[in-house]
């Protein structure tokens, strides 16, 4: 594994680099320079006060009173002795005590052409730079002629122009290094300040790689909290300046602009992720529907296939008999025309149903919501199957019913109490009793429909409403169920936004469906 470079190193490694540069670029223009920027002022300044005593000489003021305060910041301001002689030798100016002494020396440096070099030479007055190896030192030596023909001479030091140089490079130096040491904590101060908050976009970045968009920048955060780990977590909401609203002006430095965006950014991934996921999962929604409708077809063909094609063997034989001739007595050939009536009704039947429950399923049939006394419905309904319920020895106790009116399909009403009552008189057992009652609340009315018996296996109880689903095959082959009829009633119901259901008693089962009173 790598290991990270700092950026706060790095940017203080850059402040010192910068500052130990700055002084090293000084230290040297001052090593090669100086030296003879000062000698280029020494002899600026020579030239100049030659120009002052060649006035004054000029207008006769050379020896006046009034000069000597002139002629003294001269001397002292340019570190310069200075020597005016009139043409007969006689020293008319003086900056030395001893004026024979010093007159001495400057004549005997001009003549010591070996020692003396010319570096100006003006016409009226000439610059020489001489070497006294005796006090090994160097000289700046003006030698000129006055307007009234009196000859000048100046002379000054530059020993101590070196002498200052070489303090001036040592302070440089020392003040160097402070230099250096003051910019390496400034530079890491600054450098933190600046990495800070990069660091803190750099862990939001890392959890928005990982999906985790609950981190929010916040601007100045370290300040309130240097110890803050980046990262922190974040109120969904952030902060009034975490997110900001289209194009809108916002204030602060390139960080804060960039933190802005990137709440911003997390914002728009966040809500981009959230619509794919929707997507998504629509998507496999949709994807399952699609299945479970393909493996729905399947078993629908499968069970249809099944259904029709014991009816089907049953008319072929039988019409296959009829036209052998097997029997030819009459009782034997009507017997035969009824089983095939009697099969081919079972599939009409059967044909119909199917049709119903697809135009309930795909939403083609019309529900015709109306209000409707149902007692009324329920009465016709048991009456008309009075016949088959005497038959079988079944007692019908509708005592408990009253009149009331619901809202729905009177029609599909009507066909789903059938199918009630069509499954309570073919499983009626034991005591024989089917009874009609209702449960009444505020808004809802309940009608059930009880019959003694068998109770239906927790396992077939969820399946019950499924197309085709038999739980006893014989018994329903044996009065012609299609098992289809629990399905119906399931679409229709769904249709009015209502429910049904189905409920082991005791001593037998109860069907019950729920209708609208308002």
């Amino acid at each position: 594994m790598k290991r990270r470079r700092s950026l706060t190193l790095q940017i203080m490694a850059m402040i010192c680099v910068l500052a130990a540069g700055a002084v090293l670029v000084c230290w040297i223009l001052n090593s090669t320079f100086l030296d003879r920027y000062y000698v280029m002022q020494k002899k600026k300044n020579m030239t100049e006060s030659f120009q002052t005593i060649s006035n004054a000489s000029a207008q006769d003021l050379l020896q006046s009173e009034e000069f000597d305060i002139t002629f003294e910041n001269i001397c002292a301001n340019n570190n310069m002795t200075i020597l005016v002689i009139s043409a007969d030798g006689v020293v008319i100016r003086s900056s030395a005590s001893d004026m024979n002494t010093l007159r001495q020396d400057l004549l005997n440096a001009i003549w010591d052409t070996e020692r003396a070099e010319v570096v100006q030479d003006e016409g009226d007055y000439q610059i020489f730079s001489q070497n006294d190896p005796r006090l090994d030192s160097e000289y700046l030596i003006l030698v000129g002629s006055l307007e009234n023909g009196e000859m000048i001479l100046m002379r000054t030091s530059l020993e101590s122009m070196r002498a200052s140089a070489q303090i001036s490079n040592r302070f440089l130096l020392i003040v160097g290094l402070i230099t250096i040491a003051i910019s390496s904590i400034v530079g890491g101060l600054m450098a933190r300040r600046v990495t800070r908050p990069i660091l803190q976009l750099a862990d939001i970045s890392k959890r928005m790689i990982h999906l985790d968009f609950d981190a929010k920048y916040i601007r100045g955060a370290w300040k309130k909290d240097p110890a803050l780990r980046l990262g922190s977590r974040v109120g969904r909401h952030g902060t009034d300046s975490d997110v900001m609203d289209g194009d809108e002006q916002i204030s602060g430095n390139e960080i804060d602009l960039l933190g802005d965006h990137m709440n911003r950014l997390s914002g728009e991934l966040e809500h981009t992720i959230s619509e794919l996921k929707s997507a998504n999962a629509s998507l496999k929604k949709d994807i399952e529907k699609k299945t479970q409708i393909d493996e729905m077809r399947k078993e629908f063909l499968s069970n249809v296939s099944h259904e029709l094609k014991t009816p089907l063997a049953l008319i072929q034989g039988y019409a296959e008999g009829l036209q052998a001739c097997i029997n030819d007595d009459e009782e034997s050939r009507d017997f035969y025309c009824e089983v095939i009536i009697d099969e081919a009704d079972k599939m009409n039947r059967m044909v119909k149903k199917l049709l119903t429950l697809n135009q309930l399923e795909f939403g083609n049939e019309q529900v015709q919501m109306e209000r409707f006394e149902i007692t009324e419905l329920i009465t016709g309904l048991a009456n008309a199957s009075g016949i088959l319920m005497e038959k079988q020895g079944i007692t019908l106790d509708m005592e408990d019913l009253y009149e009331v009116y619901v809202w729905g399909d009177e029609y599909k009403v009507e066909e789903v109490i059938t199918n009630f009552l069509s499954n309570a008189i073919h499983h009626c057992e034991g005591e024989n009793v089917i009874r009609i009652f209702y449960t009444q609340t505020e808004d809802l009315l309940r009608v059930s429909v009880f019959n003694t018996g068998k109770q239906i296996p927790e396992e077939d109880i969820n399946h019950i409403w499924d197309k085709f689903y038999k739980v006893d095959k014989a018994r329903t082959r044996e009065y012609g169920g299609s098992g289809i009829g629990l399905s119906i009633v399931k679409a229709i119901m769904d249709s009015f936004g209502q429910s049904c259901g189905v409920i082991n008693r005791e001593n037998g089962v109860e069907f019950w469906m729920e209708l609208s009173t308002k």
